[in-house]
């Protein structure tokens, strides 16, 4: 006989440590007290305490750059698939919440059937039909945290994702940024190489005028025309270069090489930032870097799985119920004295390998351990690519100088030389190292105002600007 008391207690019990999982916490994953403060090189006047932008190409005030960045964050390929990627590990999510749900289902059926006589009251065979159709339900009491592990297992995957997500986007917005200052910059190194093949090829057509008029040498006219061809020919690979931008500029953007951005082709002027670089300190650069984000999602996915792993060795508890009819004829379905109905717990447990599920478990805790090593990684990694970034980029900014200080040197050293060489105080051979001083300190200066903004948008990427829903 059914002993309801006995089963109210059984569930009221189960209902009382329902969702108490098993298994072993989350570690707590924690940041480096030292990596929290200011950065090292935080001392630098280009760079200031405030908080960091997510929008920081703006910062340049460009609005070629300004648009291609927004075409690139609206239509880049690899972009969309992080999103579609995302789309996929939130619809898990929404699978692995439905075990939260209980499960029904509906059932009708209609058999005509023969009974032998061996089993008849009469003796005799019996045939006859039999209709039936009802509602089924049930609900799994989540004892000892099954479904709730897997839901946070599978809730930390889809925040991971998201991180994923926002990593591709900040790397979009970089590369894009990187793709368009390269382009304006190999320009700008043609336009300082042609300035300096113009200049060259007018001191190969005075030397060749003075061998025309017997007053220069012919060695004076080869070495002319040597500088001159050396000179041209470091604008082709330039050109090239420059090429090869516009093309990595047209996939970050989504068209094709021959739909590359007209207007950065034409660009001739480096991008340049008129105000100090905000860059915050390690607290907000931590809070902000979506890979560490990922990382300790990572870690909490991890851990869940190992109460997933763990609660395998428990039974599974379900409430179930059913109502319906059942007749031996169609018509009488429905009617009081057909209804069927029926209501209990459901408690099925399997006895596992307890090796192979030991196994299982430690497995699971090994993982959660890499987690937690590669999220104190990844805080480490990030602290180190900014701290390289601002060293990098303020040294970079002390060579500017130096070259420039070089280049402005180099110009009155050619100015002085040809001078002397009109009022036959030096001889050609002076002229010519000086242009040829003054072309190379000019592309060297060229290149290092190329190779700082390269270095700012690489503190821009380390700063993890570029993946807020403002920058949409």
């Amino acid at each position: 006989m059914f002993n309801r008391s006995l089963f109210l207690t059984a569930a009221a019990s189960s209902l009382l440590v329902a969702g108490c999982a098993v298994g072993p916490k989350a570690p707590d994953p924690t940041l480096p007290s030292s990596g929290s403060g200011a950065f090292i090189g935080s001392q630098n006047a280009a760079v200031t305490p405030d908080a960091p932008r997510d929008d920081w190409w703006r910062l340049y005030q460009d609005a070629t750059l300004d648009g291609l960045v927004a075409q690139a964050l609206a239509e880049n390929n690899e972009l969309e698939a992080a999103e579609a990627n995302l789309r996929a590990v939130r619809a898990s999510l929404s699978e692995a919440r439905a075990g939260r749900l209980p499960t029904t289902g509906l059932s009708a059926s209609a058999q005509r059937a023969r009974t032998p006589g061996s089993t008849s009251p009469t003796g005799q065979p019996v045939e006859g039909e039999a209709y039936s159709v009802g509602l089924d339900a049930s609900y799994e009491i989540d004892l000892f945290g099954r479904v709730g592990s897997t839901i946070r297992a599978a809730r930390a995957d889809a925040d991971a994702a998201a991180a994923a997500r926002d990593v591709v986007r900040i790397t979009v917005a970089a590369e894009t940024a990187r793709a368009y200052a390269d382009a304006c910059a190999f320009n700008m190194q043609v336009a300082v190489a042609e300035r300096s093949l113009s200049l060259q090829q007018e001191t190969a057509g005075l030397t060749q005028r003075l061998l025309d008029a017997g007053a220069g040498t012919g060695l004076d006219t080869s070495r002319a025309r040597a500088a001159v061809a050396q000179t041209a020919a470091t604008i082709p690979p330039l050109r090239a270069q420059r090429d090869a931008a516009l093309f990595r500029l047209a996939t970050l953007t989504g068209v094709t090489p021959a739909e590359a951005s007209q207007a950065a082709r034409a660009c001739t002027s480096l991008p340049r930032l008129t105000q100090a670089i905000p860059v915050g300190d390690g607290a907000q650069l931590l809070a902000r870097r979506p890979d560490v984000r990922r990382a300790e999602r990572n870690l909490a996915g991890a851990a869940a799985r190992v109460n997933v792993a763990t609660a395998s060795l428990y039974p599974s508890i379900s409430l179930g119920g059913s109502i319906g009819s059942t007749a031996l004829d169609a018509g009488d379905l429905g009617d009081d004295a057909s209804f069927r109905w029926s209501f209990g717990p459901l408690i099925s447990w399997s006895f596992p390998n307890i090796a192979v599920a030991r196994s299982r478990i430690a497995a699971a805790g090994a993982n959660a351990e890499a987690a937690l090593a590669t999220f104190d990684q990844t805080v480490l990694a990030a602290l180190q690519e900014t701290e390289t970034a601002l060293s990098a980029y303020a040294q970079e900014l002390d060579r500017r100088d130096a070259l420039t200080e070089a280049r402005d040197q180099a110009a009155q050293a050619a100015r002085l030389s040809r001078l002397r060489f009109d009022a036959g105080a030096d001889s050609f051979l002076t002229v010519l190292d000086a242009q040829r001083t003054l072309a190379g300190a000019e592309a060297a200066l060229a290149a290092s105002d190329a190779q700082v903004v390269t270095l700012q948008i690489a503190l821009f990427k380390a700063l993890a600007g570029g993946w807020g829903d403002e920058t949409a």
